[in-house]
């Protein structure tokens, strides 16, 4: 592994059990050993480390995501997807939503990063609902988003079993729809 990706692991490791804005550079780079100067030699800022974190944790599990796109239905491997990914780096809520909340008034460029890639996923969300009803159903759309980041959050404090009770709901409101439409 490179410098500049052992950094990122490293530092990802640190903001995911200890958040992000109290942690000292000194921790940071203790993860990865590397020396302040090599840190900013690559990401400019300890905020541009953070940027880089996020990209690499969304573009995971957009890729995670994305792995099996033949799934029979593509809203329980939402769901599916998400208890997979929690198993194997365990359930801390949404690093993300973490991120957005420590730098709402700190860093407008994290918080538009983290908006991006919300809206992104809520797009691969939106063409699940169409896959799944053969049309466009925004409501739909937001509603089984809105679930799935509850049960990230949930898992966080209930424990991953939560999702499975998020996907029978989602699963409910794609049931819902089929019929109002026939």
């Amino acid at each position: 592994m490179d410098k500049h990706n052992a950094i990122v692991v490293g530092a990802a490791d640190v903001f995911e059990t200890e958040g992000f804005r109290g942690i000292g550079i000194d921790r940071i780079i203790a993860s990865s050993g590397v020396s302040t100067r090599t840190l900013y030699k690559h990401f400019g800022s300890r905020d541009g480390l953070v940027i880089e974190v996020l990209r690499a944790r969304h573009a995971a599990f957009m890729e995670q995501l994305a792995a099996d796109s033949s799934a029979a239905n593509p809203i329980a491997h939402l769901f599916d997807t998400l208890r997979h990914w929690i198993e194997g780096r365990g359930a801390r809520g949404c690093m993300l939503l973490r991120a957005r909340s420590e730098y709402a008034s700190a860093c407008e460029e994290i918080v538009s990063l983290v908006h991006q890639q919300k809206d992104e996923f809520r797009a691969d969300v939106a063409k699940r609902v169409r896959h799944c009803l053969g049309r466009d159903d925004a409501t739909l759309t937001m509603q089984i988003w809105l679930i799935f980041e509850g049960a990230t959050a949930g898992a966080s404090v209930a424990g991953a079993s939560v999702i499975e009770d998020a996907k029978q709901a989602a699963l409910v409101l794609i049931c819902t729809a089929r019929d109002r439409a026939s």
